[in-house]
């Protein structure tokens, strides 16, 4: 049973709890009264706001509309007023820019160039909208004028400063020399870098506003001038400064060159001087330094000449090539490019066509000389042929989109060389072979013949050349000629072995041909001598001299090509010579001989007949002795070898006999006048030996 305090306590906490809980009720009740009165008047304000927003709306739209309308009105009068400015401002173009325009472009070139723009506006408004307005004409004669100022200010400015390049720059620049650069040395650059801009500028406006394409007439014309006037101002300089020792050059390059390391000046290949200058040594001097062998002596004005004008003509070819890539360089940046190759072209023409006149005078001179037998002119061809073929790379490429007939120039002066040098080739190896035997022409001393030194030296010169000359004779197949198999399946080689092999046997033939022709045709000059000995002399020094020439050169190696052993062919000549001409002595060692001696007895007295046969043997000997030393001593054996092995020889044989004779006889009384028989000791003989061969003695 639960206490009645607790109870009482507990009812009490109840019906406290009862009481919060309806003033709780009351008091949502009272919220929820207020929430709706709330409610109420935000709904009848939205109300009243949705209503004034529709009267606001109603009011702004139209002032909006008209608003709109008023800006856009402003907006169209301040573009009006604009294109009036601007209309007006074409109208005041031709005013502002006649003073510029009259005055020209020269100093002010970007200001020129915009005025000559706002002209160009100002004629394209006026067509387009009042071609019948008076401006259009006045702006249209601006621009005229304009034009016509600028190509003329572009032909002044080339003018002006295009020079002709210093021959002495030329030459160092052909030289390849690393330490020049065209970029450091302004001497080298062929205008000034603000002048190509300038030119530049108004060659693109030209192209692209002006229409015209005349300036490109103008720029050719005045840069092959100035290219023609270059290489004529070097052969200028080659006329008056040129010497045998080449090139020369700037001071400034010639100092440099002293303390740096550089690439060689370009060098000619040979030249007709080297055997010119050969021909009158031997003519002088002979082998060892004797009178004799060839009677040519050259004037050697006339070919310092001949020289300086190859060497002038093989450094212009290589400054034209050197100066045409600088100028189509030069070009490019003035040119526009689809024009480029045509005006390169015209360019070039004057200077390439004086070149290529110069080398058909040259070849025009070799063939009169070849007509008129003077084989030596073929000489002048080899070096300037053998650089135009070695030119010829750059050529192309130098040449390359220009037109057919500027690119078959230099093949076809090539081949005209060609076909001069191979027949020249030709009829000199004919010449050597029917060369009369005329007897005033002789040497009177039965030394070398002038034909041999001429024809040695002739051989000597394909040295050089003898790419070149090969190419001569493969021009004209001659390898049907000399037997020579022209399929390189025949070599069993490869084909650049094959060509290589082809060119030098082929050569080796021409020589052993030349060399073959030269033997047949002394043996039947050493027939015009009356005395066999002096014949003998005559062949036995030429064919020495052959031997020692090839020797000294590469002569010989290319003999060996198709005949193994000449060289032991030519000493088996020399052998055979040497002795037809001692052959010439028997008539003095004959009569001294032991067989002709007469039979003597020890102690016994000569008889008549004895004593007369030994005056006659003494008589002969002497008589021959004297003969044979006074005719003998005027000939001449240039060669020291030959000559002391020949006095040798006979000493051996004449002294050996002599000797025995003289101490068989010389005790013998024979004669009261011993002097008047026994006029020389063997000593004597010897020494009148020695004096063979020198006139001098």
């Amino acid at each position: 049973m639960i206490p009645t305090e607790d109870a009482s306590a507990r009812k009490r906490h109840i019906e406290e709890k009862l009481q919060q809980e309806q003033e709780t009720l009351s008091f949502i009740r009272e919220s929820l009264e207020k929430s709706d009165q709330l409610t109420k008047n935000m709904v009848s304000i939205l109300s009243s706001f949705e209503s004034r927003l529709m009267q606001l709306e109603n009011s702004i739209i139209p002032v909006h509309k008209q608003t709109e309308n008023l800006q856009r009105l402003q907006d169209n009068v301040e573009k009006t007023l604009s294109c009036l400015d601007h209309v007006i401002s074409y109208y005041h173009v031709a005013k502002d820019t006649e003073k510029i325009i009259k005055e020209g472009p020269a100093g002010r070139l970007e200001e020129y160039l915009n005025c000559m723009a706002k002209i160009q506006k100002a004629v394209e408004y006026f067509q387009d909208n009042n071609p019948d307005s008076p401006e259009l004409n006045r702006v249209k004669f601006l621009f005229e004028k304009g034009k016509e100022s600028l190509e003329s200010e572009f032909r002044n400015l080339l003018t002006r400063h295009c020079k002709a390049v210093p021959p002495v720059i030329i030459l160092d620049l052909i030289a390849g020399d690393d330490e020049i650069e065209t970029s450091e040395d302004p001497s080298l650059n062929l205008l000034p870098e603000n002048i190509l801009q300038d030119l530049t500028c108004i060659s693109m406006w030209l192209v692209e506003y002006g229409r015209n394409l005349d300036f490109m007439n103008v720029y050719y014309q005045i840069r092959s001038n100035q290219l023609d006037r270059t290489i004529k101002g070097l052969k200028e300089h080659f006329r008056k400064n040129s010497s045998s020792s080449g090139v020369l050059y700037s001071p400034a390059i010639q100092n440099k060159r002293k303390d740096t390391p550089s690439k060689k000046a370009i060098k000619r290949p040979g030249t007709i001087r080297k055997a010119q200058n050969l021909l009158k040594q031997y003519s002088q001097h002979g082998l060892d330094g004797k009178k004799g062998v060839s009677n040519l002596a050259p004037t050697e004005g006339k070919e310092d000449i001949l020289d300086s004008e190859i060497d002038s003509y093989i450094h212009c070819v290589s400054a034209f090539v050197k100066l045409a890539q600088i100028e189509y360089q030069l070009l490019t940046g003035i040119i526009p490019e689809h024009h480029q190759k045509k005006t390169f072209d015209s360019l070039i023409q004057e200077a390439l066509d004086g070149l290529m006149v110069e080398g058909e005078s040259i070849v025009s001179t070799a063939r009169r000389a070849i007509m008129r037998h003077d084989y030596s002119a073929v000489l002048t061809i080899f070096p300037i042929l053998k650089h135009l073929k070695q030119m010829k790379q750059e050529f192309d490429q130098v040449l390359q989109g220009t037109a057919a007939s500027t690119k078959n120039k230099l093949p076809v002066l090539i081949t005209s060389m060609e076909t001069t040098g191979a027949k020249a080739l030709e009829e000199f190896a004919d010449s050597i072979k029917s060369d009369p035997d005329k007897e005033y022409n002789m040497p009177k001393d039965g030394t070398v013949h002038e034909l041999t030194s001429n024809a040695i030296l002739f051989l000597q010169q394909l040295l050089d050349f003898q790419e070149t000359a090969s190419a001569m004779l493969a021009s004209q197949v001659l390898g049907d000629t000399y037997n020579i198999p022209l399929d390189p399946r025949e070599t069993g080689s490869s084909t650049s072995t094959y060509n290589f092999e082809f060119s030098r046997r082929l050569l080796s033939n021409y020589i052993c041909k030349i060399l073959g022709n030269l033997q047949l045709n002394l043996h039947s000059k050493a027939k015009v001598y009356e005395d066999t000995a002096l014949g003998a002399v005559f062949l036995l020094n030429n064919f020495n001299y052959i031997l020692k020439s090839l020797e000294k050169s590469e002569l010989i190696q290319l003999v060996a090509v198709t005949q193994k052993n000449a060289d032991k062919t030519y000493k088996a000549h020399i052998d055979e010579q040497l002795h037809i001409y001692q052959r010439s002595w028997v008539k003095v060692t004959s009569p001294i001989n032991e067989n002709n001696m007469p039979a003597i007895q020890p102690g016994t007295k000569l008889k008549d007949k004895e004593r007369q046969a030994i005056k006659d043997r003494f008589k002969a000997f002497n008589d021959g002795l004297e003969e044979l030393c006074k005719i003998q001593k005027s000939w001449a054996i240039p060669d020291k070898e030959q000559r002391d092995k020949i006095r040798r020889a006979q000493k051996e044989n004449v002294t050996g006999v002599y000797s025995n004779f003289w101490q068989k006889y010389a005790n013998v009384p024979f004669t009261k006048n011993t002097e008047k028989y026994i006029k020389y000791r063997v000593e004597q003989v010897e020494d009148m030996i020695e004096k063979l061969f020198d006139t001098s003695a």
